[in-house]
């Protein structure tokens, strides 16, 4: 995909880029190439491919969507939160990253496109979780684990009536069935699934309403939540 087919698959879906919006991906994917040959950020390499599996595979999940506060977690090199800042700037985007070394990538990625109202956290999901309760408008995450594991992680830090968006792949359907216990538990209700598949490769996005507070409990420490996640009926015991 090239910058312009980029550029109209955006448009063809409401989203317009501005010049200034087009630099800023550009500088982004210099930055992805430069920093990957100190580090390992991504398998993709080439600009033709960022610019269809990562930035417009971020992107699209979120279009038409009216949220203040956003935070990516296990965010990586920056998929989905920073092409989602970049395409609506107003949305105050946090960053959730364990490993520092990929965060230091992340706060050059912040200074050089000069990204207003971005927060990079260099903590894991359940640290951030306890002083960062039933907050968050809407709370994401892309490929970091199992939609059970991933819903322990995330709910807790929705607010009430906030949304949990996992994007996933082609085996989307059977780890949903496989989470009806988590749902439960969290309090979360499946309300819209998207199909977003491009050339690339197969997405279906799940959007899950939080209905209520979070149980204390929730997230437990990831040794337990790895070891019992919330499909597992021995997480109880």
């Amino acid at each position: 995909m090239t910058e312009q087919e980029f550029r109209t698959a955006c448009l063809d879906r409401g989203i317009k880029l501005s010049d200034d919006q087009m630099q800023q991906f550009r500088t982004y994917t210099d930055l992805l190439i430069e920093w990957n040959e100190k580090m390992n950020l991504t398998a993709i390499t080439e600009p033709s491919q960022i610019w269809e599996k990562h930035f417009l595979d971020s992107i699209l999940p979120f279009a038409d969507m009216d949220i203040r506060t956003l935070a990516d977690i296990g965010t990586g090199a920056g998929f989905p939160g920073i092409p989602v800042k970049i395409t609506w700037p107003d949305i105050q985007v946090t960053l959730v990253e364990p490993l520092k070394k990929r965060c230091r990538f992340l706060e050059v990625v912040k200074d050089s496109l000069q990204l207003q109202g971005l927060e990079i956290v260099p903590e894991r999901a359940e640290e951030f979780a306890a002083d960062h309760r039933d907050c968050f408008d809407a709370v994401c995450s892309r490929a970091v684990a199992r939609l059970s594991i991933l819903l322990e992680l995330t709910a807790p830090l929705a607010r009430p009536g906030g949304l949990i968006i996992a994007l996933k792949g082609p085996g989307a359907q059977d780890e949903l069935a496989a989470a009806a216990p988590a749902l439960k538990a969290l309090h979360l209700k499946l309300i819209r699934e998207t199909d977003t598949s491009l050339e690339a490769g197969n997405r279906v996005n799940l959007y899950f309403e939080k209905q209520g507070l979070s149980d204390r409990r929730y997230p437990r420490n990831f040794g337990q939540i790895k070891k019992h996640p919330l499909e597992d009926d021995a997480w109880q015991k």
